[in-house]
């Protein structure tokens, strides 16, 4: 076995050129496998945290919202905006049969001025009766969030001192968030009454009001709702909607879907371009070791001649295949890592799907992955070439070559 290393070591820096071709189609095979399966588990994964942050049955935001886009357009890419129910249609919402809990958010755009290090969307939750941001915190925070201190979705850059101003005031940042994939992770979470308090120093400070006609003790941007056991979800959203007017239900279950809809069609047109790339990789890899091997057959026969079977001439093409196989899989795992790294962000806004990076764990497991039906992918390309020259006759060979 040595041997055929120390062989197929010598071949390989013997012939440069030749060697980095094959280690480029390698490259190729390895980055498309590890970068499309990256893709899609961050898809699939980002899918899971999005449904396990929505907690409740059905989302209402008034219907004011629709100017700022959809409830996924919200919550999925951190669409910023300041709109609100009236106290008294939230008290409609929740006199509606069959609703078992029942919380409010409250939404404020920070303005990117002097007044505010940062522009983003803070919410703010009543810790009471929250059942969807309380259980995401308590991953990262299990204190009870005091007033004046904020948590931070993954995405804020937060400053040494750990404080951040808005609209005049400085908040602690008291706990940083898990990724989401979402535009939750871009987002600013605080209690009830820090919320009201940032939204009355904000209505003292901007020239334009944005609370004019609301009354912010009572006002709320979006009511989560869990349906009590024994009632469709439908049927509540749709008596919501019937009946009050100024707002919009919307069923959790239909929100999920319609990017489940979505995840389902970029994976298959994901796994395409990873087919034809592998197709067509595979295609000129075939075709350059089918070439390789015409150029060999002497080499091939001269080592018969003296003496080397069969087998150890399969077993120094697949040492070679295996060498330049390793070094182009490696290599392409180091630009798919790369790749992905800086273009996660990127994906998440150009899919607007939720995209989640999977732990080192997984990765490490696609990595390995991506690198083996590569690198076998190579060294059976290599075996069915030499297989094909080795068949003949020695002394065939010596004349077809001379």
């Amino acid at each position: 076995m040595k041997f055929a290393f120390d062989t197929a070591l010598k071949n390989v820096k013997r012939k440069p050129f030749r060697s980095c071709i094959m280690a480029v189609l390698t490259l190729l095979l390895s980055l498309a496998v590890f970068a499309g399966a990256f893709t899609v588990m961050s898809l699939r994964r980002g899918l899971s945290d999005y449904r396990a942050r929505l907690g409740a049955d059905i989302i209402v935001v008034p219907s004011s919202a629709k100017g700022h886009g959809t409830v996924n357009d919200i919550l999925l890419q951190g669409i910023t905006g300041n709109y609100y129910m009236s106290g008294k249609e939230i008290e409609k919402i929740r006199s509606v049969e069959g609703i078992g809990e029942i919380t409010t958010q409250f939404f404020l755009t920070s303005a990117k001025a002097s007044c505010c290090s940062t522009r983003v969307q803070i919410i703010g939750f009543d810790p009471e009766t929250d059942f969807s941001i309380l259980p995401w915190i308590g991953e990262s925070y299990q204190t009870t969030i005091s007033d004046g201190d904020i948590i931070a979705g993954s995405n804020i850059n937060v400053p040494s001192d750990r404080t951040i101003t808005f609209y005049g005031q400085n908040y602690r940042v008291a706990a940083q968030l898990a990724e989401t994939g979402t535009g939750l992770d871009s987002a600013v979470y605080t209690n009830t009454n820090t919320i009201r308090q940032m939204a009355e120093s904000a209505s003292n400070l901007l020239e334009t009001d944005p609370f004019r006609d609301v009354n912010i003790r009572t006002a709320a941007s979006a009511v989560l709702i869990r349906v009590a056991g024994g009632y469709s979800i439908e049927d509540v959203a749709d008596d919501i909607n019937i009946h009050i007017t100024k707002v919009q239900a919307t069923p959790a279950k239909s929100m999920v879907s319609e990017i489940s809809e979505g995840l389902n069609g970029v994976s298959r047109i994901i796994g395409l371009l990873v087919g034809a790339v592998w197709v067509l990789a595979l295609i000129v890899l075939i075709a350059v070791y089918a070439l390789v091997s015409n150029e060999r057959r002497k080499e091939f026969a001269i080592l018969r001649i003296m003496g080397a079977s069969r087998k150890m001439l399969f077993r120094i093409m697949s040492a070679e295949a295996a060498l330049i196989g390793a070094i182009g899989a490696i290599l392409g795992l180091a630009i798919g890592l790369l790749l992905t790294t800086l273009l996660s962000g990127r994906l998440q806004s150009v899919l607007n799907l939720p995209f989640s990076t999977p732990g080192w764990q997984s990765v490490l497991g696609l990595a390995l992955g991506a690198f083996a039906v590569s690198v076998i992918a190579g060294i059976v390309t290599a075996l069915l070439s030499a297989w094909r020259i080795t068949k003949s006759e020695t002394g065939l060979l010596l004349r077809e070559d001379g």
